[in-house]
């Protein structure tokens, strides 16, 4: 089979209305989740590394909005904030609420933490990751905090902004989380400052892969940007040759406290990982990721991520009656097991009928409809195409 042409794979990128390995992609990142929050962490060595679950799912969320906004604004011509932000809701929030309000109700009321009180509403505000204590199984909440404040700004970026702006935005924001760490800021007087709960301040470069995610998806967008990714990316082997460069960083080349540069260096070797996976769909590792049980595992990554503390919270109270070691078979089994198990019910019996309002008029492409209608018969592969991308693909 002859090797594609770069404007022929670009071509074949655009009509892409799925990619394949990013459900298996997110499998492995909540399964580095469950590693982090179980007795098998370590402060360091190979089973220390579980966070870094997070930041593959920001360059992956970073990437499908991106990708979901520009070919919004290339097919009705101009981007929808009422249907973006109608189909973000309907995505994160009725799990999300109901987790944050059954959690508050069960340590704040049924078991007394009357301290954390005062912290509840931020969870609801989505400012979790400004927060110095949480209410206890809320942590993982700090993560989806920074996703909405990106889903928040990046848009409005988007629309307000031209595009020959939007990469100058991205390497100024990147540039800006890494420069925070070093503390230079405050010598421009941007320093941290106490408001009420909250503790305001730019952490460690952890937007840096929702930026670089965005970047990647601007970059593949464009037939020059699409062709020097094509060149440097595109072979079938090079998902392997990312991966090992991404583990050789992870667990060998870097400090065990990975912050500004280096912190960004596995940042960069995500996005190149993730290149490599979304470029072509037969690369070599493709048939890995698209196996089925990960491929399954990934469709309810968020419930996972949302629920996953909760099932540990009620394992660890059944261990501590019957003496069952958090390191055990028995117990990891039991955690894992019950979380994929409640993260499936969860998605097949609550967050599905959300997902399927998604349809509705409020979620409809806004601006730009009377030209889609006009054109209705050249639009309509494009625009079923864009919907079972968000659908089948939402971060």
């Amino acid at each position: 089979m002859p090797e594609l042409t770069a404007s022929q794979a670009h071509r074949a990128y655009l009509e892409r209305t799925r990619f394949g390995a990013l459900d298996g992609l997110r499998a492995l990142a909540i399964l580095a989740v469950l590693i982090h929050h179980s007795a098998l962490a370590q402060e360091g060595g190979a089973w220390s590394r579980g966070f870094l679950g997070v930041d593959l799912f920001f360059v992956i969320s970073g990437f499908l909005i991106t990708t979901l906004l520009l070919r919004e604004r290339d097919r009705a011509g101009a981007i929808s904030l009422r249907g973006f932000y109608w189909r973000r809701a309907l995505r994160i929030l009725p799990l999300y609420y109901l987790v944050v309000t059954l959690a508050g109700i069960y340590f704040v009321i049924g078991r007394g933490h009357l301290e954390v009180l005062q912290i509840w509403p931020a969870y609801y505000l989505f400012f979790a990751n400004f927060l110095t204590e949480h209410i206890p199984t809320l942590y993982p909440t700090w993560s989806l905090s920074m996703e909405e404040q990106f889903y928040l700004i990046w848009p409005l970026v988007m629309i307000w902004l031209p595009p020959r702006y939007w990469g100058a935005v991205v390497l100024f924001g990147v540039a800006l989380n890494v420069v925070a760490v070093t503390g230079m800021l405050g010598a421009l007087g941007i320093t941290a400052f106490q408001l009420g709960p909250l503790w305001v301040h730019l952490p460690d470069a952890t937007y840096a892969p929702l930026l670089l995610g965005a970047g990647l998806a601007l970059m593949l967008h464009q037939p020059r940007g699409f062709a020097l990714l094509w060149r440097v990316f595109g072979h079938r082997w090079m998902p392997f040759g990312l991966f090992g460069i991404l583990l050789a960083l992870i667990f060998g080349l870097l400090p065990q406290v990975l912050a500004g540069v280096p912190y960004l260096l596995v940042h960069l070797a995500m996005t190149g990982w993730l290149a490599t996976l979304v470029l072509r769909e037969d690369s070599w590792m493709h048939p890995l990721l698209r196996l089925r049980p990960l491929v399954r595992v990934g469709v309810v990554s968020y419930g996972i991520y949302l629920l996953h503390l909760l099932v540990l919270h009620v394992v660890r109270l059944l261990g501590e009656q019957i003496g069952l070691a958090q390191d055990s078979a028995v117990f990891l089994l039991l955690y894992w097991g019950g979380t994929f198990l409640l993260a499936e019910l969860s998605f097949r019996h609550y967050e599905r009928y959300f997902l399927n309002l998604r349809h509705k008029s409020l979620g409809r492409m806004g601006r730009g409809q009377a030209q889609a209608r006009q054109s209705k018969d050249a639009t309509a592969t494009g625009a079923a195409g864009l919907e079972r991308l968000g659908k089948e693909q939402d971060p």
